[in-house]
Parts: C-alpha cells; sequence; structure tokens
C-alpha cells in the first residue's frame, strides 16, 4: 500500500491530522470507542489511513491488515450482484419477488393482530418486486424497530439470527409467514429486504451466495479478505466487537479471538453477514468510482452502476418523507435511496457537506462508507460497535473530510 501527498489530491494534509485528533479525544480516550480506522481517497489514491485504539483487549493495535465484521456494508455489495444478474438477462427490477421466491406469493398487509392474537391482513394493493428490494420499499422489516407488532413477531421467531436454526430457506418460509407492514411501493422501511435478495442472487444464478461472492465479485478485485466466515488462519486478525448496554456501558458483544464468524453462518446474510478489511473496500469502492471496472475486471456496466446510484423512491421522495422506520430523522431530508445505496440528493437539506449524487451506507457496528463522484473521493470508516445510532460520529467525519478539501 502507498499512500500519495494530500495536497497534490487538494485535500489539506494539516486538516487531515486533526480528524485523527478528533478521534482520539472524542471517542477513543472518552472510552466511547475502542479502536478506530479511517481510509480517505481522492482520485483512487488513498492519501489518508489511520489507525487508532487496540484491535482486541489488551492486545495489538488495529493495523492494515484488522479485520472488522462490516454488516449492513454487506447490502451494496449484495445489491451489485443481484445487478450483474440483471446484465445477463436472467432477471428484472421489475420482476415479481414471488416468480423466484415463491414463500412470499401470499404474504398479506397487516390489517390487526399480533401479541399473542392471529394477524389479520389485506391483499397488496401490487405485487413486491425485486426494485421493492433493493431500495426498501417492500414492506417488509427489522426485528430491532422496536417499532409494530411485525416486527415484535420477527423477534419473537428469531428469523434474523445467522448463528440460529434457520438457512436461507427456512428464513424465506419463515418470512412468509408473517404480514407486510405496507404495501410495496407505499413507504421506505430498513429491512431484511437484502437478505431476500441474497436469496434471489443463489437461486437466480443456481449458486451459493457465498461462492458467488467469491467467484464473481471478491476473486475479480482482489478482495481478498472479505468472507461470510473468517478462515481459520487469519482469525487472529479479527478485532474485537463491543455492544452499548443501558446501565453497563461498553461490553464485549463477539470476542475476535472465540468469535460467531470463525465459523459458517447458518443463515447466509446479504444484508448483514460480511467480514472486511478497509483495503478490500476501499477496492470496491475504487470500482463504483471507476464505472464499475477496476484493473481490467468489469463487474457491471457503467450505465448500470448510474442507474443504482440514482434516487429510486417513488416520486423522487426523500426519506424524511417515507421512512417509517429508526432512519426516519429530519437530517434525513435531501437524502433519497437507490439500488443498495442511500443518495444524497440536496446537500442544502441534509444539513452537512457533500455533493449531489454522493453515495453511502453504514452498518450496525458503526462502520461506514461514502463515495463522492462528483469529487472523486470516497472514505472508509472501521470501528466495532453497536447501535450504529449511539454517535453521530459518521456526519462529523464527513464534515471533517470535506472541511479539508482545498
Amino acid at each position: 500500500m502507498r499512500l500519495a501527498e494530500p495536497e497534490t489530491h487538494g485535500i489539506s494534509g494539516a486538516s487531515l491530522a486533526r480528524i485523527d485528533a478528533f478521534l482520539k479525544e472524542r471517542y477513543l480516550d472518552s472510552g466511547r470507542l475502542p479502536h478506530a480506522q479511517l481510509l480517505i481517497a481522492r482520485h483512487g489514491e488513498i492519501v489518508h489511513f489511520s489507525h487508532q485504539g487496540a484491535a482486541r483487549e489488551g492486545g495489538a493495535p488495529v493495523d492494515e491488515s484488522s479485520l472488522f465484521r462490516i454488516a449492513s456494508m454487506t447490502k451494496p455489495i449484495t445489491s451489485t450482484a443481484f445487478m450483474m444478474l440483471v446484465e445477463q438477462g436472467l432477471v428484472a427490477l421489475d420482476t415479481p419477488v414471488a416468480s423466484v421466491i415463491p414463500e412470499l406469493a401470499e404474504v398479506g398487509v397487516y390489517a390487526g393482530g399480533g401479541a399473542g392474537v392471529p394477524f389479520q391482513t389485506t391483499r397488496p394493493a401490487r405485487p413486491m418486486l425485486m426494485v421493492d428490494l433493493l431500495r426498501h420499499t417492500s414492506g417488509l422489516t427489522y426485528s430491532f424497530q422496536n417499532r409494530s407488532n411485525v416486527d415484535a413477531a420477527y423477534r419473537e421467531d428469531k428469523i434474523e439470527n445467522w448463528y440460529g436454526n434457520l438457512d436461507l430457506d427456512g428464513f424465506l418460509a419463515a418470512l412468509g409467514k408473517l404480514p407486510l407492514e405496507f404495501s410495496p411501493g407505499e413507504a421506505w422501511n430498513y429491512s431484511v429486504s437484502t437478505d431476500v435478495l441474497g436469496a434471489v442472487v443463489q437461486r437466480v444464478s443456481d449458486m451459493p451466495l457465498e461462492r458467488f461472492f467469491a467467484e464473481r465479485i471478491f476473486a475479480p478485485l482482489g478482495m481478498e479478505d472479505s468472507f461470510f466466515h473468517v478462515p481459520e488462519d487469519k482469525i487472529d486478525r479479527l478485532t474485537d466487537c463491543y455492544a452499548l448496554v443501558p446501565g453497563k456501558g461498553r461490553v464485549i458483544y463477539d470476542r475476535g479471538a472465540q468469535s460467531y464468524w470463525s465459523g459458517p453462518p447458518t443463515l447466509v446474510s446479504g444484508g448483514g453477514g460480511l467480514v472486511s478489511t478497509a483495503l478490500d473496500y476501499h477496492r470496491f469502492c475504487r470500482m463504483c468510482l471507476n464505472g464499475g471496472e477496476l484493473d481490467g475486471a468489469r463487474i457491471v456496466g457503467r450505465k448500470t452502476l448510474d442507474l443504482m446510484t440514482a434516487n429510486h423512491l417513488p416520486g423522487g421522495g426523500d426519506l424524511a418523507t417515507m421512512s417509517q422506520s429508526l432512519f426516519s430523522e429530519a437530517t434525513n431530508a435531501g437524502t433519497g435511496f437507490g439500488l443498495g445505496f442511500a443518495i444524497t440528493t440536496d446537500p442544502v437539506q441534509s444539513l452537512i457537506p457533500g455533493s449531489a449524487g454522493e453515495y453511502y451506507w453504514g452498518g450496525m457496528f458503526s462502520t461506514a462508507f461514502f463515495i463522492d463522484p462528483v469529487e472523486h473521493l470516497h472514505m472508509i470508516f472501521m470501528t466495532q460497535v453497536s447501535p450504529s445510532t449511539a454517535f453521530p460520529i459518521r456526519r462529523e467525519l464527513k464534515t471533517l473530510i470535506y472541511s479539508a478539501l482545498t
């Protein structure tokens, strides 16, 4: 790995150093985060790559080889896998989901019940389409939402447990017995949609999802440290992971040395199951900025990527007006959603610096990335603390990084 001089790419090195100082003072010295890794690249070249804190309790520092559970940063990769199949003519954005996932053919829309009372449902106004899975307008939900009888049923049935008793087919069967929160296309709700999309990729390609990723995406891009479970000879590189518990503070969620991720998951999660490194995800971001190609390997076409990174919310809406979920904060004004990414449609409404057309997402353990095709800029942030909503670090980093542009 070679670091480029920031100033040759229009970035202030002094300002980048202040970002590291900010992370240390605000988040590491205070004990909010156990470690932090920040990669910033412009014009495809890394101009800043910093590491702070210990990878494991009492262990060696985080470094460029450290492995992180990237959770929902898996979603853009799964979405890319699906669009590869679209390019092959095997499926389309307006394909009904039930044509590939018949388990969801009879799912109705919630009309009552729950908490021991049988669900009452009505027929959806239209079928769920593949585009609904990509943009989270499917009517599905997540158990952690804690806002409805439907997500309570997800929790009760433990259908999202990666290391539970349900494989991908069992997950779909369980999902087919629960109602949708709304008719597809009528609202936005962060959900297991991308896990369903992973099952679509697996069935349409007739290839296990983990193998599709390994052979069709990771190998061509040279992403040698990205996988659904960590090989035995790399487990020493997996960082400790923490959760914030009310009244207890930061506690161990998953130790790197005895991690769940050291073995194959029962449920291969296209919505959140991957482990990766900042350098691997940097290669994925470079591919996106290059219009779907990197170092001679074409993953998707340029126009396909253009389609993925446009706002697909019905009527050109934004998350502030369409979201029914935890991601309904007023600051999501000016933020749309594409095919696997959130899209900044209006930086003024977002109240933080950025560019129209910037796309991004993050993971439950506070990892995050953004790609700005206008500024030819991208960032990858790695740490391991859930929930990701505990601190405003993503917005703070974005503000600080844009302030470093000269």
